[in-house]
């Protein structure tokens, strides 16, 4: 025992310095607060939030539009109005009010309007002046209750139209409640008229390759004054003429 006693305590020294060394190079685990498992996650988990940035919350005003005004449906007043939508069509709106359905029934009786349909009869009107019997020719279209437009194919370019709204009876009778102006559907090719009053510009044109060129157009006046007589005196570019203006000369 006295014999090992010198070596016992630089052992001890030994053995004490290298466990303390063991235990501070020992790797070190979190404990997991939520799953309880003491094992350090390879990879640390990130979301979409953590990824973006973050603002103060903060209350949302709404916002107050001003009150848009609406076109109203209808307008309480009894009207029918036509227009020419292009060479073969038209295009007729209108609206029927409360009083005259009253006065049509009144005129025919209390059933009448159940026991009528509603009729667009069109009228073509080229070159008359209409009073609703002297028209060249019509067409009836039938329409619903709840119609108040619609779109009328005549094929007729260059023609003038005039449209009736009405309710026709069983036997065909047929009771006028509004009637539309008059419209004239375009043409469908150029016009065939020639202005007379131009026609002199093509002998100008024609008569140029007689003069030297810089020659001025007072002189071109004066050729044609002199020589042919085409082109009246103290005009040198064509304008307008009125009725009014040739009597006044």
């Amino acid at each position: 025992m006295n014999v090992l006693s010198p070596w016992m305590f630089p052992a001890l020294i030994l053995v004490l310095a290298v466990g303390i060394f063991l235990f501070l190079r020992r790797p070190r685990f979190t404990k997991n607060s939520a799953s309880g498992n003491s094992s350090r996650p390879l990879f640390k988990e990130e979301t979409a939030q953590e990824l973006g940035l973050r603002f103060p919350a903060t209350p949302v005003k709404a916002v107050h539009h001003p009150h848009e005004p609406q076109l109203p449906k209808n307008y309480g007043v009894d009207r029918m109005v036509l227009m020419a939508r292009d060479p073969h069509w038209l295009y007729a709106y209108w609206e029927v009010t409360a009083t005259k359905q009253e006065e049509f029934k009144k005129s025919y009786g209390p059933a009448a309007w159940t026991s009528t349909r509603p009729v667009l009869r069109v009228y073509d009107v080229t070159g008359v002046d209409f009073t609703g019997e002297n028209a060249k020719g019509y067409l009836d279209i039938h329409v619903n209750e709840q119609t108040d437009n619609w779109h009328i194919k005549v094929g007729e370019p260059d023609r003038s139209f005039c449209v009736d709204l009405g309710r026709m009876f069983p036997d065909g009778r047929f009771v006028t409640l509004l009637r539309s102006n008059t419209v004239t559907t375009p043409r469908a090719s150029l016009s065939d008229c020639l202005d007379e009053e131009w026609m002199w510009i093509e002998g100008l044109y024609r008569s140029l390759n007689k003069f030297q060129y810089g020659t001025s157009s007072p002189m071109i006046t004066e050729e044609f004054t002199i020589g042919e007589g085409k082109l009246p005196l103290g005009i040198s570019s064509p304008e307008f003429n009125r009725p009014g203006d040739r009597t006044n000369k």
